[in-house]
């Protein structure tokens, strides 16, 4: 295998085990949010949240409207779809682009409560 491809896939599953996600039927890109900052807000039928809420600054979190907000996709083939590991958060994310669906991984450092 090529050391490039095995390097990722020891990554990704690296990552998956820190978060306790086991993949299953789907899986999606992952996306790197990891230099934001974030918070989870809202509730739906499905999850105490509905939404994630991320921004550049702290400051644009907490403005009024200069920071990017995805719905939490509730992927049928999981029951949970926001995966929480001591330093970062994977969340199922569905930002109504394209029919596009991510992985995003959030530093746990710069979640604001």
């Amino acid at each position: 295998m090529n050391k490039l491809i095995y390097n990722y896939n020891k990554a990704l599953h690296a990552l998956y085990e820190h978060v306790g996600f086991t993949p299953d039927y789907v899986v999606y890109a992952i996306d790197d949010c990891t230099g934001m900052w974030w918070s989870l807000t809202g509730s739906s039928t499905f999850s105490q949240y509905a939404n994630v809420k991320y921004a550049d600054s702290e400051e644009e979190l907490k403005s009024d409207d200069n920071y990017y907000e995805d719905e939490i996709y509730t992927q049928r083939f999981y029951d949970k779809w926001i995966y929480e590991g001591k330093d970062f958060t994977m969340i199922f994310c569905n930002p109504h682009v394209d029919g596009v669906n991510w992985f995003r991984v959030f530093d746990n450092k710069k979640r604001i409560k």
